[in-house]
This record gives C-alpha cells, structure tokens and sequence, in this order.
C-alpha cells in the first residue's frame, strides 16, 4: 500500500537572532507626532529610518509619521507622502534607508499585518516598533518584533509576530528628559540644579547595584556573567586616577563654573527684560 501524502504546517525562515538598537531621538519624534495627532485618531503609524550594523543589528536612528485611516478591518496608508517624505529624509541624509515602521500603542493589533506586508515590499524583514505613548504605571513599554508566515504547503495562512531584543541606551541629558516624559503630569520642569542632583542620586543608586552585584558574585550567591564582568573592568578602567582631595576640587570647580554661568545667563534675561521695557515706554512717550 503507498504511503499517505501529509501536507506540513510551517513557518517560514525568520531572523530569530535579530537584534535592534535605537536611539533616544526616535522615541522623542513619536511621542510628539502622537501629540499632534488628529483628534479623530488614535493612534501613530511612521516609517523607521536608520541603517544595518555590520554585526547585522539594525540600528534606528531616525522616523517619520505616515498619515492614515483605520477601520475595523482595513487600514490604507498615504503611501505617497511617505515616499515624498522618505526623498526629503534621504536627501540630508543619504544613509537612512528603511529599517520598518512603527506604531503607538500596545503590543501588535489585527491591522498590524496589513501594514507590515506594505513595508516587507519596501524593505526585507522590516522591523516593527510598538511604543506605549499611554506611559502606564509610569513606564514607557517599548517592544520591536519581526514578522514570520505561517503556511501550509505552498498556501500562505497567516503572519506571526515574534519579539526581538531591543537596545535602548541613552546619555544622562537624554535619560532626565525621558523620564520626565514617563511623567504624565508634572509641577514644573527641573532645573539645572535639581537635574544634576537627581542625576547623582541615581549614579550613587547603580554604584550600590554593582557592589551588590559583585559582593553576591564573590560570595557565589549568583553565577557570573562574563560580559556584565567586562562591562564593569572597562568603566572602572576608564575613571580617571585621581586622588580623593584632587577629585573633590575638580568637581568644586566644575560646580563653581556652572553657577557663574547660570549667574551670568540670569544677568543677561534681566538686561533683556530691562531693555524691551524701556524701549516700549520711550515708544509710548
């Protein structure tokens, strides 16, 4: 008797070991395009720009928002202002290419196959971005994944969306402002002062996570880790090798340098103030 033919059920090939990495600049773009959204709309859909690493990270550097109209079942895309907006990026910058697209909200939604077979003809294996503008319990959940088929024999059935890692990393100016903007609601911006002082606090909070670390490591509490132990030897290599005296007058001096500026630039406001009112009294005389 002939065997039976069974047909298999599969996914097609998919970069599992994908990596994305994105700076700071994206996130800010999105959360002020969600802003400025119409108000009928709700949510934000945007090309990612940026370029592939040669370690084959995609590194996001840069968006745009793509006006659109969503319904139940059907999402349509201006696709030519994208492609006029996508000509103007590239003319500044010549080596942003597509990299894939984003979307505010949570986690990936029944339209979101629609769109993300548009940007698959635009770019293979696009990236896709889901960024929570909504900022619940004070966090900002921002996810990238990458989309595989699902067929069965030569038929395809569906897409399945499977999360990549996502890399994150921020100077100290770009971190106040971000959490700042986790903030919903604020009394009042910090200033210069308040901004450094919240900055030491949190040095001095990841300084005790490392002791601990290295303290539970030593005792053989938690396995080590090669790469955390590098990451550590190259910051304690890269301080400066200055003694406590010497360092405590390099910072004294820094500090005195910021507040003769913040003196100065206060002085200068006040001239300026001074200034316009003089000139609208003597206009007025």
């Amino acid at each position: 008797m002939a065997a039976s033919e069974h047909t298999v059920l599969q996914f097609g090939t998919s970069s599992s070991t994908l990596t994305a990495k994105i700076h700071p600049l994206v996130i800010f773009n999105i959360c002020d395009c969600y802003v400025r959204r119409p108000d009928q709309a709700e949510r934000v859909i945007g090309t990612l720009l940026g370029s592939i690493l040669p370690d084959g990270t995609v590194d996001i550097r840069n968006s745009y928002a793509v006006p659109h109209s969503e319904s139940a079942d059907q999402v349509a895309l201006d696709i030519e202002y994208h492609h006029n907006m996508l000509v103007s990026h590239q003319k500044v910058n010549p080596k942003e290419v597509i990299v894939g697209w984003y979307s505010t909200g949570l986690g990936v939604t029944g339209g979101s196959a629609l769109i993300h077979e548009f940007y698959s003809r635009e770019v293979p294996n696009p990236i896709h971005l889901t960024v929570d503008t909504g900022f619940n319990n004070g966090e900002g959940t921002i996810k990238a994944y990458v989309s595989s088929n699902l067929s069965l024999g030569d038929r395809q059935l569906a897409a399945q969306f499977q999360e990549v890692p996502l890399d994150l990393r921020m100077v100290e100016a770009e971190r106040v402002g971000f959490d700042i903007l986790k903030t919903t609601m604020v009394d009042k911006l910090q200033n210069d002062l308040e901004g450094m002082e919240a900055s030491m606090e949190r040095l001095l909070a990841l300084i005790d996570d490392v002791y601990k670390y290295v303290d539970n490591v030593v005792e053989g509490h938690v396995a080590p880790d090669n790469s955390i132990g590098r990451f550590i030897s190259e910051t304690v290599s890269s301080l400066p090798k200055l003694s406590p005296p010497a360092f405590d007058k390099l910072v004294n001096d820094s500090l005195q340098d910021n507040l003769l500026l913040l003196y100065l630039s206060s002085i200068t406001r006040t001239q300026l103030s001074l200034a316009e009112k003089l000139n609208t009294a003597a206009q007025i005389l």
